[in-house]
């Protein structure tokens, strides 16, 4: 058992590493509008509470969309419906990048057309999940959830990194111009994938689909416990929404922090993925779950502290930045998505191993609700609470409660800490 990440679902399955490939291609090119997309509407309003808005924005679209994808997943073909969700993303960055080159975007256009990427990325990614399970066996979805931890990583690690040095330097057509052509290797991905219709028995999307899921996961104590879990992480210890007010206020740099700040989050995730190979081999994945979301929580609280040192000093201006503190920070942060992914590779292998296939593609729709709806509650948390107080005060008191909260729950579930992946149990 190596330390090494576990490579052999992308040589055992072609159709698996294409996919892979084209997600990781297309996901840096996502990340560079997401970020453009924050300091495009900072730099149009000077307000962190109008950044933490684009999230919010998009948050009831992604959930409408993930419940109604999910149930298209269950019922279709789960390769046209992620190729139709993939178009529509596509077409809505392209009108972005259309608007920008020809001054007419303005800040509604930015919160529309972000509302309309999330709503087809909710669909995408809950369908592209689901048909993870149907390209491997069950022994290799752990070892699958740590590769795409190092796609993630790589994508968050370039993506907003390049993206601030984009906007700084050629401003921000350019950079939507790149999120476009990256996302066509999205459709190589899934065009050379098979038909992948749903196994078991089939339930038309509507209500009746929605009932019958809602009423497997109310028999699945330890999906939602881990739901549970990683919406406590994401509410109360997400500080991304900060990062451009970081740049300017407290860290100083401007964009080029703000990327790197971002970037920081992913070298983290890509270094735990890359080293994952006993990681993925550790049986007892919902103690796995809580220990890496409480280290999350005490990494977060951390960068609050850094944050608060850098308002003790004063040093820092957008031209002239604090490389100490931007240093302290970034790996505050780095520490963070180390943790996040360790939780991340374990939540994976349970949804895929645990859930059966006729259910699958709904639960992935609820589990791609939390997993981005948790970061957008995080925002407004963020967001308002920095407006009210302080820009180091949200990590700081977010991270101590996600550090109590967990301790409470993972008490109160002794199923869900016993949880063991080579008897996986929903």
């Amino acid at each position: 058992m190596g330390l090494l990440i576990d490579l052999r679902p992308l040589r055992q399955s072609p159709a698996f590493a294409r996919m892979w490939i084209g997600s990781t291609l297309s996901g840096i090119g996502g990340q560079l509008t997401v970020i453009t997309v924050m300091l495009h509407v900072f730099a149009l309003t000077h307000s962190t509470f109008a950044v933490s808005m684009i999230a919010v924005a998009g948050l009831v679209p992604m959930i409408l969309a993930g419940l109604y994808g999910g149930m298209l997943a269950d019922a279709f073909d789960r390769r046209r419906v992620a190729l139709i969700a993939a178009t529509v993303a596509f077409a809505s960055t392209g009108l972005l990048m259309t608007l920008t080159w020809t001054h007419a975007v303005t800040i509604w256009w930015l919160y529309a057309l972000s509302m309309i990427v999330a709503a087809a990325n909710s669909v995408g990614m809950a369908t592209r999940t689901a048909i993870v399970p149907r390209l491997l066996p069950r022994e290799m979805l752990a070892p699958a959830s740590a590769l795409n931890g190092v796609a993630f990583g790589m994508t968050v690690m370039v993506g907003p990194a390049v993206a601030g040095l984009l906007v700084a330097l050629t401003g921000y057509g350019w950079t939507y111009t790149i999120d476009v052509i990256l996302m066509l290797s999205m459709f190589l991905g899934l065009w050379t994938l098979p038909a992948l219709r749903p196994e078991g028995e089939i339930v038309r999307p509507g209500l009746a689909s929605l009932v019958d899921g809602a009423r497997f996961l109310r028999g699945a104590a330890n999906i939602r416990m881990q739901y549970i879990l990683d919406i406590c992480a994401m509410t109360f210890g997400q500080p991304l929404v900060l990062f451009p007010a970081l740049g300017t206020v407290i860290l100083g740099g401007g964009a080029v922090t703000t990327g790197l700040l971002t970037a920081a989050v992913a070298v983290g995730t890509f270094l735990s993925s890359l080293f994952s190979g006993r990681i993925v081999h550790y049986r007892w994945h919902g103690r796995g779950i809580a220990r890496a979301v409480q280290a999350y929580g005490a990494v977060i609280a951390l960068f609050g502290v850094v944050l608060l040192a850098g308002i003790g000093s004063g040093r820092a201006t957008e031209d002239s930045p604090d490389v100490l503190l931007i240093v302290l920070a970034c790996v505050t942060l780095a520490l963070s998505g180390a943790a996040d992914n360790v939780s991340s590779i374990y939540r994976n292998t349970m949804m895929q191993a645990a859930v059966p296939d006729t259910m699958r593609g709904r639960l992935q729709g609820i589990f791609v609700i939390v997993v981005a709806g948790g970061p957008r509650l995080g925002a407004l948390y963020a967001g308002v609470l920095a407006s009210l107080t302080a820009l180091w005060f949200p990590p700081l008191l977010g991270g101590l409660l996600v550090i109590a909260l967990v301790a409470v729950f993972v008490r109160l579930s002794p199923r869900f800490r016993s949880y063991d992946a080579e008897d996986p149990q929903p």
